[in-house]
């Protein structure tokens, strides 16, 4: 068991996604002038979750609307409002972090990171281990239940009576990119099936999907390694829990994936979303629904300390701990 987890995890660093990542941090770390373009870091991001909803909604036409992917996209929803009452606890009384910016980075960790379900796929195809293509919409449904949480956590009196507000948010949880995106293309998939799957299969997948991600990794290994270098304000539980945080919630998702009898893939994926934790949807919704939070706390912890540590010993990490559970449960 550890000699095949210890060849996983040295195959997931090897892997060119890795690699890029790495090379990404070093180059930021050593204040190189190399730079992805926002406009084109924006675009790979679209593309990559274009390619993920759609390829997840070809393959859940071909398996049918099924009681475990309602059973999975349920358990995902649960686990994405309720995290961010205990990571607030812990952020507010442990890392001793202020009231506001502890519930901002707490719906950070209760929300997830398409780009680490991303690489927790290719690192699953690179094993041949198989996993369902429904994890995709598992995953647009775990992007905003985090952010209402914050919200209940923080408590109505702290915010202004404004209507233009309430409108902004709104419109920020329920319509933000992402999911628009992530659901979008998933529906398309699953009504257009096999057809769709043939129109797009040189687009969605193969090396041009592979370059894309090494492309976003570039860029996410850089801003990733800046970030760490422009804040002072970490203190060390900050630093600890953004490492521990994912651990335990990566284990608590396997081990409740396992218990409702998911594959060993399919639970990896559910472990690596619920350890996984939001860099893109979630600090937009928070510029609006929590302006006087931190960002220079909650964004350095889950896109310099927490996206790395799952890309390198995360994923191997909850795919070891699914396929022991898959023995005992």
């Amino acid at each position: 068991m550890i000699e095949s987890g210890l060849s996983a995890a040295i195959v997931n660093l090897a892997s060119p996604a890795i690699l890029f990542f790495a090379l990404g941090a070093i180059a930021g770390a050593l204040r190189s002038d190399l730079t992805i373009p926002d406009q084109a870091a924006k675009t790979l991001a679209l593309y990559l979750m274009l390619s993920i909803g759609f390829k997840g909604g070809v393959e859940a036409h071909a398996a049918g609307f099924t009681t475990e992917l309602v059973a999975t996209g349920a358990l995902g929803v649960l686990f994405s409002f309720t995290t961010p009452f205990v990571a607030f606890f812990v952020l507010r009384h442990v890392c001793k972090l202020e009231r506001i910016t502890a519930a901002a980075t707490a719906a950070h960790y209760g929300s997830v990171s398409l780009v680490t379900f991303a690489a927790g796929a290719e690192y699953l195809r690179s094993m041949d281990v198989a996993f369902s293509g429904h994890m995709a919409a598992v995953l647009a449904l775990m992007e905003t239940p985090a952010i209402l949480a914050a919200l209940l956590v923080v408590g109505e009196r702290s915010q202004p009576e404004n209507g233009q507000y309430r409108a902004g948010l709104w419109r920020e949880v329920l319509l933000n990119g992402a999911a628009v995106l992530l659901v979008g293309a998933f529906v398309v998939g699953l009504i257009t099936g096999e057809r769709g799957a043939n129109q797009l299969s040189g687009f969605v997948s193969g090396p041009l999907f592979q370059g894309a991600l090494c492309l976003f990794l570039l860029d996410m290994g850089l801003l990733a390694s800046r970030r760490l270098a422009q804040n002072s304000q970490l203190n060390v539980a900050s630093f600890a829990f953004a490492i521990l945080w994912p651990v335990c919630a990566g284990g608590a998702g396997a081990l409740a994936a396992s218990s409702l009898g998911l594959s060993i893939g399919d639970a990896t994926l559910f472990a690596v979303l619920t350890a996984s934790a939001s860099y893109i949807a979630v600090p937009a919704a928070m510029r609006v629904a929590l302006p006087k939070a931190d960002a220079g706390v909650s964004l350095p912890m889950a896109l310099g300390v927490t996206f790395p540590f799952n890309l390198i010993v995360g994923i191997p990490l909850y795919h070891a701990l699914c396929s022991a559970l898959g023995g005992f449960l």
